[in-house]
């Protein structure tokens, strides 16, 4: 009886197989990527502004502390944008023919407010208190980081769900100090996290809150 099948069609589907394994895992590598990567998370992007603000200048070379700027942190979900007045409070004094600062000026002349775009900006479905995290200990860089060293502001985290969690799971390596929360340059976890971690967990009463409802009402 005639043979069928080439000799070589044995090792020509072994390859095929190998190669069908290896553009699946390439796939799967390539949607990964994509997903992490920051054409979808938008980290380390800085959006345009109406106004190019920069943390690095207010922060590292002024000393302005978050809470003049961002004046509901401590009680309020929302950390609050400045007000125009607020921005004015110095302007008016400082660079007042600046061109860049046209539109801040223009705004505190018509009482119409800059359009800011958010940088960290959740989904609608997602609930976060900024109020409840600073007063249970977490600093402003451990989500922010480094404003004081971001000329134009973007996010250095994805805000995707695992971080969230990944916190929440294990909250005394990042707790910090109250009195430091404030704090930019305090480093996190600091060199005695193992030590202070669990010490400031009890002292502030935090849970290892991971339930869906707990973000997602």
């Amino acid at each position: 009886m005639a043979q069928i099948f080439h000799a070589s069609s044995n090792s020509i589907a072994k390859v095929s197989i190998v190669a069908v394994v290896f553009a699946l895992a390439g796939l799967l590598w390539a949607a990964y990527s994509l997903n992490a990567g920051s054409f979808t998370t938008a980290v380390k992007v800085a959006p345009d502004q109406p106004i190019p603000f920069s943390h690095k200048h207010h922060v590292a070379d002024d000393g302005i502390d978050c809470r003049y700027c961002h004046t509901s942190v401590e009680t309020s979900a929302f950390a609050g944008l400045p007000p125009t007045e607020t921005c004015m409070s110095c302007h008016s004094q400082l660079w007042t023919n600046a061109e860049m600062l046209e539109p801040v000026r223009s705004s505190y002349r018509t009482g119409k407010s800059i359009e800011w775009t958010r940088v960290h900006d959740l989904p609608d479905f997602v609930y976060f208190n900024h109020s409840i995290h600073v007063n249970k200990g977490i600093g402003c860089s451990t989500c922010h980081g480094r404003v004081d060293q971001m000329p134009l502001m973007y996010k250095v985290n994805t805000l995707y769900m695992q971080w969230c969690v990944d916190c929440h799971r294990h909250p005394e390596r990042q707790v910090r100090p109250r009195e430091e929360v404030f704090n930019i340059t305090y480093e996190t976890p600091a060199p005695n996290q193992d030590e202070i971690g669990p010490k400031l967990v009890a002292l502030y009463k935090i849970q290892s809150l991971t339930d869906c409802v707990t973000c997602h009402r």
